[in-house]
């Protein structure tokens, strides 16, 4: 195979892993503005989640569009899923218990 044929699978293959991922992103926010409407989550609820997505969504668009095209492409074979969503966290949202000190706690 050609370079140029590597670049363009890796290329199309980053795209097809970087629609699939915001996909997922996007019915995550589907459903929660489908909660909203049920009467379910306040609209405070719903602009949380919509900050979470943006967030999300900017991780993923980073990890597909900056660098080399073909390590990218590479980096998807046989490495461990990326959580997108988890990644939207803020990371003062991403401590866990065991992360604050016990003063903290009590």
């Amino acid at each position: 195979m050609s370079q140029k044929s590597d670049r363009r699978q890796a290329r199309e293959a980053v795209a097809a892993y970087h629609e699939a991922e915001l996909a997922g992103l996007v019915a995550r926010v589907a459903e929660a503005v489908d909660r909203f409407r049920s009467g379910e989550l306040k609209a405070f609820d719903v602009d949380e989640v919509l900050f979470q997505y943006s967030r999300a969504a900017k991780e993923l668009w980073k990890f597909c569009n900056i660098g080399n095209v073909q390590v990218t492409a590479g980096q998807l074979l046989g490495a461990p899923p990326i959580d997108w969503w988890e990644r939207g966290t803020p990371r003062r949202a991403r401590r866990s218990v065991d992360d604050v000190p016990t003063s903290e706690l009590e």
